[in-house]
């Protein structure tokens, strides 16, 4: 059984999220939308927290890659803490219920509203990404009377070998301290008021799916736990980060199971009697959700066959930012042996950059048809937008064989209505 084991089947030829016909639901609710699978994401949150038996730990689900308050809930009842990047996020996990000594807060942008919010309301610790962060904080606990705990994110300049854009360990990345000036920023933070050193940060990127850049960044967080300890302080947590990679193909190479990146853990920090924190987020919720879709037009062009599906970039937007692969599959099983056809899988925005697919293998398909965009849970719902005035789309669970709308479509009036229009005109 591997992590990227998922709760939507095929049963009888039709698709299913659990015991759910994903037909059924489209009936309902109308397409696109974002489907969500209960089991999927309690099983993945569990494959972590069991692979970090017998250490002190915290999963910390990262809630910036599917953050639907229902998810959220479903999670922190079974034990998850939140990592947050922002105060809309804190705030979303706290009215999930998630109480404040489960948060942590990461982001190199950190306000001070933000702060003295998460300060009031109860913090587990701010990850601190910079020096001048670290005055602001120690500014705004002062100021409230209070002792701010954080953890100071280091950057230990290891290539995590994924995509550009999800990668923050090297040195030219935005992230955190050279490791290198940790010892002098340490010392500088115990000597500021309203501050208390509680351990380390690391966070080295996103979607790897090898352990090698997690081994050499963890020994050298373990080698530097040690070097803080004789300096004088109480390094009493590691906060290692995210970045387990999913597999997005079902042809690719499986990156790290969960039990691998636990012995991991265990190998590189194990033996500092330090409380673990870890942060996955896409391997939680990645394959945990799709995007239904359905087929408006199939259009002949010069060269190749069009598959217009009515879901966009808007939608979904890692294929045109990332140049993402999804697995597109038809929700009505094709039959065995069926012949397949190349298509351009494209949504309707007015832009090139609205691809799908190209050349993608399908069995053909006809208006109406609908599709699934298989692990499409993280970063789709929460990184979708409003361009072309499409609407924001639904967000569905499946739980056994019930589901409910956890976010509804807006209608055209609620979006417009939105705007103001200043009484010169």
């Amino acid at each position: 059984m591997t992590a990227a084991m998922d709760h939507f089947l095929y049963r009888d030829g039709a698709l299913f999220a659990e015991d759910v016909p994903v037909a059924e639901i489209a009936a309902t609710v109308g397409t696109p939308f974002y489907l969500y699978s209960t089991a999927t994401l309690l099983r993945h949150f569990t494959l972590f927290d069991e692979a970090l038996n017998g250490l002190p730990h915290l999963v910390c689900y990262a809630m910036k890659a599917a953050s639907n308050q229902a998810i959220l809930k479903t999670l922190a009842q079974a034990g998850a803490g939140m990592d947050v990047v922002s105060g809309g996020e804190y705030a979303r996990a706290r009215a999930a219920g998630v109480p404040g000594e489960r948060i942590v807060f990461s982001g190199v942008g950190k306000t001070h509203e933000e702060i003295r919010t998460a300060l009031t309301g109860g913090i587990r610790q701010f990850n601190v990404e910079s020096e001048p962060e670290m005055a602001v904080i120690s500014e705004v606990a002062s100021a409230l009377g209070v002792e701010a705990p954080i953890t100071i994110r280091v950057n230990p300049d290891v290539d995590a070998r994924t995509h550009a854009k999800i990668a923050t360990g090297k040195s030219e990345n935005k992230f955190g301290i050279p490791i290198s000036r940790a010892r002098e920023v340490y010392a500088h933070a115990a000597s500021l008021p309203g501050l208390k050193v509680v351990g380390i940060d690391v966070h080295i990127g996103s979607q790897l799916t090898e352990l090698e850049p997690f081994r050499l960044a963890y020994r050298k967080v373990a080698e530097l736990t040690e070097t803080l300890r004789a300096d004088g302080h109480d390094i009493e947590r590691l906060d290692l980060g995210g970045g387990l990679g999913i597999p997005y193909t079902r042809s690719n190479e499986a990156p790290p199971l969960p039990v691998e990146y636990g012995a991991l853990i265990k190998e590189t920090v194990g033996h500092l009697g330090c409380e673990v924190e870890i942060e996955p987020g896409r391997l939680i919720a990645g394959n945990a959700g799709i995007l239904v879709s359905k087929v408006i037009y199939v259009k002949q062009g010069e060269d190749r066959q069009f598959l217009i599906l009515d879901g966009a970039m808007n939608d979904l937007i890692r294929p045109a930012m990332y140049d993402a692969w999804h697995d597109i599959v038809p929700v009505i099983e094709p039959e065995a042996g069926v012949e397949q056809t190349a298509y351009d899988i494209v949504g309707p925005v007015c832009e090139s950059g609205d691809t799908f697919a190209r050349g993608r293998m399908m069995a053909p398909l006809v208006p109406g048809a609908l599709v699934a965009f298989r692990s499409a849970g993280a970063y789709g719902a929460v990184m979708a937008s409003e361009y072309n005035t499409r609407p924001l789309i639904p967000e569905v669970l499946v739980r056994d064989d019930k589901f409910a709308v956890i976010r509804a479509r807006p209608t055209f009036d609620e979006m417009i209505n939105r705007d103001t229009i200043p009484e010169w005109l």
